[in-house]
């Protein structure tokens, strides 16, 4: 357990590691878990939000007073970001890279209309006035993964309302993997993880150079979203032409993950074994007209 020596200035690290993506997928529970190993120090928080900070000076980065941790401990050897927009966010890799070249990277991945159903609950949790699920299905919806950020919203309403293009994992992969090598990716899914979190957790510090753990922290679910939100609830209509829409894009995500992706209700519904209308039916369960 990581615990702050008392009165003793040590310092602030450079961060050396980062969760990159993706949002809905239990990158808090992976990352809470990680800052509980004794050689790595716990973030101010989770999230830095620094390399898809648009207001900042990257012709002038600051990385010593901008980017850095308190050390808590004299052992700590890591501290990681993880701020799952930046697998997703135009330019964020790129800067990461000319931060530090050899940073190992993380990224979970999620069924991409569970991830986007999860996506929108969470902003209704959090904004009850945010657009209900038909407008957060209109407001942005292009049909390939953007490569710059909007000039015409706020950086903050496009993080927000992003959510059907941060299904384009395909494509983010693509794009991570020209500006990474793929040996510094650690690529894992989401209900494989949580169904063996201890074996995806030695995983994790295996590729961050870190010993095992010798005693697994207990998984512990960290933000889990609200058992019912206020609003319209998804329609078969609706998933069947998100999954249609995710296409071609999921076929380049399994050709360069290498992950099983089978039991997702995306490939499921494209495959035909899985009526769109059931998972209309299971997702409607949460949500509570307005």
């Amino acid at each position: 357990m990581n615990r702050p020596e008392p009165d003793v200035d040590l310092g602030r690290m450079p961060y050396n590691f980062s969760i990159v993506g993706v949002q809905k997928s239990g990158t808090s529970t992976l990352s809470g878990t990680i800052s509980q190993h004794r050689l790595v120090c716990r973030p101010p928080r989770k999230e830095a939000h620094f390399f898809n900070d648009e207001s900042y000076d990257w012709d002038h980065p600051d990385y010593e007073r901008d980017y850095t941790a308190p050390r808590r401990a004299k052992v700590h050897t890591m501290v990681g970001d993880s701020t799952p927009v930046y697998l997703f966010w135009p330019n964020a890799l790129e800067r990461m890279r000319d931060y530090m070249p050899g940073m190992p990277l993380i990224a979970v991945f999620r069924d991409p209309l569970e991830r986007l159903f999860s996506h929108w609950t969470m902003l209704r949790t959090r904004h009850p006035d945010w657009p209900d699920w038909p407008g957060f299905l209109t407001e942005f919806r292009p049909t390939s993964l953007p490569d710059t950020v909007p000039t015409d919203v706020k950086p903050m309403r496009y993080k927000h309302m992003s959510g059907i293009a941060r299904g384009y994992y395909g494509a983010q992969l693509e794009r991570g993997f020209s500006v990474f090598p793929r040996e510094q990716w650690l690529l894992l899914e989401f209900r494989s993880m949580l169904a063996s979190f201890d074996a995806s957790v030695d995983r994790a510090t295996d590729h961050l150079g870190l010993p095992r753990f010798e005693a697994h922290p207990p998984l512990r679910n960290r933000y889990a979203g609200a058992e019912l939100v206020s609003g319209t609830p998804p329609t078969a209509e609706d998933l069947q032409s998100l999954a249609e829409l995710y296409a071609a894009d999921l076929a380049v995500f399994d050709r360069l993950s290498g992950l099983d992706t089978s039991g997702w209700p995306t490939t499921q519904i494209l495959a035909g074994t899985l009526d769109p209308g059931e998972l209309a039916a299971r997702l409607a369960t949460k949500v509570a007209p307005a």
